[in-house]
């Protein structure tokens, strides 16, 4: 490789951004076969797919479910067959005379404030053109479960009647989500602007992650939009309180987490970015979590936090957060050693609102001997294996199917 191959394709390394499972494209050659909606609405800051009940000429029993995080637009197409392909989820909805109302967002890196309002106006619309009174269930996988509770908080705060008796979130991290600092690092280490340092330094992400990695200074801390989040949430009552609130988790309940030491190479490069390597987050104080390096043009970074606790390993749904990466180094021409695909991304307990992440002891907790009472949904489940951030199994659908209201 000669050098000027050499310095594009370091420049093109952050062409990707992390998606979930059920939104990401699918690793299989074959298409996932996904019906035509029954309609279209378009709605401000997004849009809806809709999907008959079997049987049915019209909207009769409404599930509202809200895409979540990435960049870019929404691709309803790929979410539809992301919540159907592994488990028939979507299909088993439709045979029990359930509508499926897929809502996609124009930009799904932006506010969740400002995606809310594509939440509220699907629960309108949905009311508007139901035939029937049955209630409504809506909520959201991933940052979709936050978009949806803030949006029915908001609206009871507005007095304005959503009709929803049921609301579910699936791994959604309200208690913060995870992304190894090393790799948001990287991610402004790359030199010249690219796309996975765009989703990393979002709205939504500087929202959701429970810490953020600032380019401007180097730092890793609670973003001010987070801070403006939580206390958004805070002032219109944290949660809708009209519906009966489920919670459902990819990772596992019994404090269990993943096989991962802490402070051991994940992931070392050779050839493009020489010399780079990205650590397992470990406890104590000038951690080192990455050490960037680049030749184009020449510079050298350490990467260190101070007062985390081990949260790569933790129980919870995971993300290749070090397989994606690897696999677009790789492309480049990359050399690498890929020790841990995986980490941990939302751990369990923020996804059953039971525990803040930021105490070692909080984070490892063995929800399964707590009292349900402390989380601040009514139900929850907990993944019986750690599975993937939003990945749908027959264990999790079928709870939530079963709690579905008649």
């Amino acid at each position: 490789m000669s050098e000027q191959e050499h310095e594009q394709a370091e420049r093109s390394v952050g062409e990707f951004t992390f998606a979930a499972p059920v939104s990401a494209e699918p690793p299989a050659p074959l298409p996932y076969p996904v019906p035509e909606p029954d309609e279209v609405w378009e709605l401000p800051n997004g849009f809806a797919h809709i999907f008959y009940g079997e049987g049915s000429r019209g909207i009769t029993r409404p599930v509202i479910m809200c895409d979540g995080f990435n960049l870019g637009k929404s691709d309803l197409k790929l979410l539809y067959a992301g919540l159907d392909r592994d488990f028939p989820f979507l299909t088993e909805l439709r045979r029990r005379g359930r509508d499926v109302i897929l809502l996609g967002l124009n930009e799904r890196s932006a506010s969740v404030l400002d995606n809310a309002e594509a939440a509220m106006a699907a629960i309108m619309q949905s009311s508007a053109q139901q035939l029937g009174d049955a209630p409504l269930t809506v909520g959201g996988f991933s940052m979709g479960g936050l978009i949806t509770r803030y949006a029915l908080a908001k609206m009871e705060e507005l007095r304005s009647n959503h009709r929803t008796s049921l609301y579910f979130s699936y791994d959604t991290p309200h208690r913060g989500a995870v992304v190894p600092i090393g790799l948001q690092a990287f991610s402004h280490f790359i030199p010249v602007p690219n796309d996975f340092a765009r989703q990393m330094n979002s709205p939504a992400a500087r929202q959701m992650l429970w810490r953020h990695y600032d380019p401007d200074t180097g730092q890793a801390g609670i973003a001010p939009e987070r801070t403006q989040l939580l206390e958004e949430l805070a002032r219109i009552g944290s949660w809708p309180s009209i519906p009966l609130k489920l919670a459902l988790a990819n990772g596992r309940g019994d404090g269990t987490g993943l096989p991962l030491p802490p402070g051991e190479t994940a992931l070392k490069v050779e050839r493009i970015y020489p010399g780079t390597t990205f650590y397992t987050q470990a406890q104590g104080k000038d951690v080192i979590v990455a050490e960037l390096k680049r030749r184009f043009p020449p510079a050298e970074k350490t990467i260190k936090t101070s007062d985390f606790p081990e949260l790569d390993g933790a129980p919870g749904g995971t993300l290749r957060s070090y397989g994606i990466l690897a696999d677009k180094l790789k492309k480049g021409g990359a050399e690498v050693e890929l020790r841990h695909e995986s980490v941990c991304f939302v751990p369990s307990v923020s996804a059953v609102a039971i525990r803040d992440i930021d105490q070692q002891k909080s984070l490892y907790t063995n929800i399964e001997d707590l009292s349900p009472d402390e989380s601040e949904v009514d139900e929850f489940i907990c993944s019986s294996a750690t599975t993937a951030h939003t990945a749908i199994t027959r264990e999790l659908s079928e709870w939530l199917l079963d709690r579905l209201p008649d």
